[in-house]
């Protein structure tokens, strides 16, 4: 136990009450010389918000003083919401005046207040900030006659930044900006700042996504000594590795990706036996033998954590002599791999497994559709020129039923929701947006990689070895509860509430698929749920059904795969004893790691489907379509197209009466009409207004 750690145990004490720094060095018999020590340490614990310094400089851990410490969630209103470090305790609402100045994304520690008249609601105070999350930021500069605002991209920053006409730096009017904040903001006063770039015009969508990339923290450029070192790495493999490694290049080993893929880094073979069984092989590429640990791209690898995908563009985590290169299991190339062959039998059980560091040659690049044609349409063209994979294909398609049957069986949770799929011409403009089809040949990659995953999880679990899960937390107490309210609006249910299983949100969505309630029970699903975090801790995984799972099958933009492909190295070789101290120590950070760059990545790539998607709507101002309502808030009502593409139809743009917003039912309602817009309703709406700066979509309905 360090030195914190000890003040942390002696304060957390009944018996203690908040001392002065003598008191503490008398009560920890700590000799005058280490005074100044001390009070270093001290700082530092403050500065974490690990403990507090009262006014009479007395110091104690924040609960002693019904304290709590976490970070705020801005919002455009101006309020905010408290999450606490400690899960357990609820968000606490936090209103303008008492922010005190804090920012989104701020560290802060809060005083619980009393709780309001909603009894659900509970508010906080702002006591303290502990540290800034907004030095810099980005957004549009508003010029004036003797000075200048900034507007935030971020619509959680509710406050405009002041700039005065000397620090505008050479910037002008609608240009968007970075801008570093010297003074932060307080009660009835905007923060200010000086620009210290111009990104670019706010009409042109390259700055746009620019401001998203450099917003969401996305490292774009790889620096120069990991592309040095990337570009030493030699493309030839050593007869002596190829001698040591399971030798797979005679089988019928083939990918199957996307059109547009270049990383590809899962192959498959599928054999049908005479008793029934499938032999699968699911080959990995070997990227732990390229990316050595504790060398540059390894370290650039972990900062980026994973690829990250645009509609012009991918972010690899790897530079691309690695990614689509040396690494990526192009056709008819030796690659090295690490591969586990399972044998299934017809209920979909592992019976025997095997993991091996491998070589293998592709035999064919394969796409999606070709597949997915051949296995759905009986494509004359695509059967002739793949006629020697064909019965391959047949015994993959019976595997995926078989798989996703005993799945099904087991409770996992599908939603099913649509997801936008961005087409661009040659010089990057959206000329349209279409649903993304996920047919057959996409869910017998998606089986095959379950299975995989959930067989490494588990084998690695009871080896009893260091390890990084993939798990999905039980939706909490008070979620299912308040979903379980939701349903009985409709006159559904689900049991067994005090210990959930995720069968029960399955029978649900089984049970509405296809009717008009689908839409809105499924968001509500959807929001009670947690979201799949890393971990060094085993878990199951909720909306899989799944007792182990973990990712181990895309090494090649996703660091965790790749971490866990060099345990399990270690494990294979008889190495791991040597590791696992190190292992213990820093696995867990990585794990958390990952889960906030996983986080950042979903946000960007979020971010710029939006801009682009209102950069396409922007051609069809005046247009009227068919929606359904998606979303329901106390400004207004969201509603989907058929083309996934949402548009908002804010409050003020709903003349015909004064609408109230009932929370418990997600709905709007006329005070005098009576007239009620909920989640599901489907409704017509024309086009009024895009705002490609802020990607925002409004609509108005058809009456």
């Amino acid at each position: 136990m360090n030195v914190k750690e000890k003040i942390i145990e002696f304060m957390s004490k009944d018996a203690y009450k908040p001392m002065l720094l003598g008191e503490i060095m008398k009560e920890l018999d700590t000799s005058k010389d280490m005074k100044k020590e001390l009070f270093k340490i001290l700082t530092q614990l403050e500065e974490e918000g690990k403990i507090v310094k009262t006014r009479n400089d007395r110091y104690a851990i924040p609960q002693k003083m019904n304290l709590l410490v976490g970070t705020i969630q801005g919002s455009s209103k101006g309020y905010g919401f408290f999450i606490a470090d400690d899960k357990r305790i609820k968000d606490l609402f936090i209103a303008p005046a008492d922010l005190n100045g804090a920012m989104n994304g701020d560290k802060v520690i809060v005083r619980p207040v009393a709780i309001t008249e909603n009894e659900k609601r509970q508010e906080g105070k702002v006591i303290r900030i502990i540290s800034r999350n907004n030095n810099e930021v980005i957004g549009t500069l508003e010029v004036g006659r003797n000075f200048g605002f900034v507007v935030p991209d971020d619509k959680r920053l509710s406050q405009d930044i002041f700039i005065s006409k000397g620090d505008f730096n050479g910037a002008k009017d609608g240009q968007k900006v970075i801008v570093k904040i010297t003074e932060w903001p307080g009660k009835r006063k905007n923060p200010e700042g000086i620009i210290t770039k111009i990104l670019g015009s706010s009409e042109d969508i390259n700055t746009h996504i620019m401001s998203a990339l450099i917003r969401n923290n996305i490292r774009i450029e790889f620096p120069e000594p990991v592309l040095k070192e990337a570009a030493s790495i030699s493309r030839e493999i050593a007869p002596q590795e190829i001698s040591r490694r399971k030798d797979f290049r005679q089988y019928k080993i083939v990918t199957i990706d996307g059109a547009d893929a270049k990383d590809l880094d899962d192959a498959i073979h599928i054999i049908q036996r005479e008793d029934g069984q499938f032999e699968l092989g699911v080959h990995i590429a070997d990227v732990s033998h390229y990316v050595r640990e504790g060398s540059e791209i390894d370290a650039e690898a972990l900062k980026r954590g994973t690829s990250v995908y645009m509609p012009e563009r991918v972010i690899p985590m790897l530079p691309k002599e690695l990614s689509n290169g040396v690494c990526s299991l192009n056709p008819y190339e030796d690659k090295l791999t690490l591969s586990v062959t399972m044998t299934i039998d017809r209920k979909g059980k592992v019976t025997q497994f095997s993991i091996d560091e491998s070589i293998i040659q592709s035999q064919a690049r394969l796409i999606y559709d070709d597949v997915s044609d051949i296995l759905e349409k009986e494509d004359e063209t695509l059967k002739q020129k793949y006629s020697h994979l064909y019965d391959d294909f047949k015994s993959m398609e019976t595997l995926c039923t078989i798989l996703r049957e005993k799945r099904e069986k087991r409770g996992c949770i599908d939603f099913g929701f649509e997801e936008a799929k961005i087409i661009l011409d040659e010089s990057n403009q959206v000329v349209a947006v279409e649903k993304y089809q996920r047919r057959i040949a996409n869910r017998i990659i998606e089986e095959f990689m379950i299975i995989c995953n959930e067989t490494i999880a588990e084998n690695m679990y009871w080896a009893k070895i260091p390890f990084i899960y993939r798990i999905h937390e039980i939706p909490d107490y008070e979620s299912i509860v308040d979903f379980n309210k939701f349903l009985a609006n409709f006159g559904y249910a689900i049991k067994g509430i005090n210990n959930i299983h995720p069968r029960e949100f399955q029978s649900i969505s089984h049970k509405i698929k296809g009717k008009k309630e689908e839409t809105v029970i499924s968001t509500i699903m959807l929001r009670s749920l947690k979201k799949a975090i890393y971990t060094s801790n085993h878990d199951s995984h909720f909306g899989l059904a799944s007792e182990y799972y973990c990712h181990f099958t895309s090494p090649i933009r996703r660091y965790p795969d790749l971490e866990i492909h060099r345990i399990i190295k270690y494990y294979l070789n008889g190495t791991l004893e040597k590791k696992a101290k190190r292992l213990n120590q820093q696995i867990e950070e990585i794990a958390k790691s990952c889960s906030t760059n996983e986080r950042k990545a979903e946000q960007l790539e979020r971010d710029v489907d939006d801009i682009r998607i209102a950069q396409y709507m922007e051609q069809h101002i005046g247009e009227e379509f068919e929606g359904i309502i998606s979303s329901v808030t106390s400004f207004g009502v969201f509603v989907e197209l058929d083309n996934t593409i949402e548009g908002l139809v804010h409050i003020s743009n709903m003349t015909d009466d004064y609408y109230l917003y009932d929370a418990k039912n997600y709905c709007l309602l006329g005070e005098r009409t009576k007239k009620m817009f909920k989640i599901g309703d489907v409704q017509k709406v024309k086009l009024v207004r895009v705002n490609i700066q802020k990607a925002e979509i409004d609509f108005m309905f058809i009456k």
